[in-house]
């Protein structure tokens, strides 16, 4: 079992910045992808940015240049910076992990993180 621990979200003025942390804890798993999905209230759940194993990211369209995820290994931890932040980003941030396990047969999964707000005021 994979659990997922968000933090970071917040406050944030127009063109101010934020950086979102999500660290996994457990044992047993080997780490395939993290990264974040977000949603905002009349809007459909879409994915901003994930990082895979090889370090390969992939960010929505309108993130990108403003974005970075990248993460610790070591950890087992996600970051994403977020800079020049804008009203439209505001929505509640939800991290995800995709993992398999270690023993045979390598099941594969998704956990996902609580979900933190972030608020970007004009």
């Amino acid at each position: 079992q994979v659990q997922l621990v968000e933090s970071g979200g917040g406050l944030v003025q127009a063109g101010g910045s934020l950086r979102l942390s999500c660290a996994a804890s457990g044992s047993g798993f080997r780490i395939n992808a993290m990264g974040w999905f977000r949603q905002a209230p009349g809007k459909q759940r879409e994915l901003v940015a994930g990082i895979g194993t090889g370090g390969s990211t992939n960010y929505v369209d309108s993130a990108k240049g403003r974005f970075t995820i990248s993460r610790d290994n070591a950890k087992n931890t996600v970051y994403l910076q977020m800079n020049s932040l804008k009203p439209e980003d505001t929505a509640v941030y939800y991290c995800y992990l995709d993992s398999s396990q270690l023993t045979w047969p390598t099941r594969s999964a998704r956990s996902w993180g609580p979900g933190t707000q972030v608020t970007v005021s004009p």
